[in-house]
């Protein structure tokens, strides 16, 4: 006859199944609050599924469409319906893997990234104004515990390659003028006025330099240039952030970040009180490096150039 169970074990039984109860118990509650058990997410035309396949081709691009099923746990079926209809919509374009053509490769077309741009602010809008209900206090309590959630249950990642920051010289400005067009006109369709614009500012660079109060950074990963940041003079005391670019394969490095961080940095040595930038509303991954380094949003507005209808947007902080 088996023996029964000791105290201590079925006490530590109990411990788990508490656990698990409460664990269930809380993400039944946070499904509920966000609302992902509606049909659509938000009042978009998207599933909670098919608005994360959007989310990770906005964020990591060229992706093979096995990756991101592996990623979300998705049925093989099931994306394969999702990727039909993004493409049926002009959301995204496809190609066969060059090693294994049986893989297709994904990526948004302009459509695509403007459709999440509205989805993203759409969700933005929903979590800012489930926090305007709870006092400062709470919502940094919040967020605090959302963080411990993270870092508890998040599988140890591989080191990323460091980023170096060098000085520009001799070839670089031909670097940027390119990995510039190509970028925007790849990801969001714009023109050949916007090379025009670049390659502009990036002659007036070099003609008029003043390195006691501007410069231009070049991040590398390997030694390979991923990216550039340009610190131009407005006024005697208002420094301007111009070009900031990171090439695909190294995004999700942090390499935006440092380099804006490093352009700040300039900006405080060489004697400027204030920082200006001007961008677009739909360069989302942009505008959340400059309000994490503390921009603020000053003026909004429309306009028509490198042939398609934006908004721009001016930045400031003080230094």
């Amino acid at each position: 006859m088996p023996s029964s169970p000791s105290p201590s074990a079925i006490a530590t039984e109990q411990v788990a199944d508490d656990r698990i109860a409460a664990v269930r118990a809380f993400n039944r509650f946070y499904t509920r609050k966000l609302g992902v058990l509606d049909q659509h997410l938000g009042k978009s035309p998207f599933s909670l599924s098919e608005a994360r396949v959007l989310y990770e081709l906005a964020h990591r691009d060229e992706l093979a469409a096995k990756e991101i099923g592996n990623e979300l746990g998705l049925d093989p079926g099931y994306l394969s319906r999702i990727v039909q209809s993004f493409e049926e919509k002009g959301l995204i374009t496809r190609k066969p893997l060059p090693a294994d053509r049986r893989q297709y490769q994904l990526s948004l077309t302009a459509k695509g990234r403007q459709t999440y741009a509205k989805l993203n602010l759409s969700s933005q809008n929903e979590v800012a104004a489930m926090l305007a209900q709870l006092s400062a206090e709470d919502a940094t309590r919040l967020t605090q515990a959302m963080a411990t959630i993270e870092a508890v249950l998040e599988r140890r990642r591989t080191q990323p390659a460091a980023v170096m920051l060098r000085s520009h010289r001799v070839g670089d400005m031909g670097w940027v003028i390119s990995k510039q067009a190509a970028a925007y006109a790849a990801d969001y369709n714009w023109d050949v006025s916007y090379e025009a614009l670049v390659a502009e500012i990036c002659a007036q660079f070099i003609k008029n330099y003043d390195a006691g109060r501007e410069h231009c950074w070049i991040a590398e990963v390997g030694g390979e240039p991923v990216g550039s940041i340009f610190l131009v003079k407005a006024t005697d005391e208002i420094a301007k952030l111009r070009l900031l670019q990171v090439e695909k394969k190294a995004r999700g490095l942090g390499v935006g970040r440092a380099l804006v961080e490093q352009c700040i940095q300039g900006a405080r040595e060489r004697g400027y009180s204030r920082m200006t930038l001007w961008t677009q509303s739909i360069l989302l991954a942009a505008r959340g490096i400059y309000q994490s380094a503390g921009f603020k949003l000053v003026a909004t507005e429309p306009h028509r150039s490198f042939g398609q209808d934006l908004v721009g947007e001016t930045w400031e902080r003080d230094l």
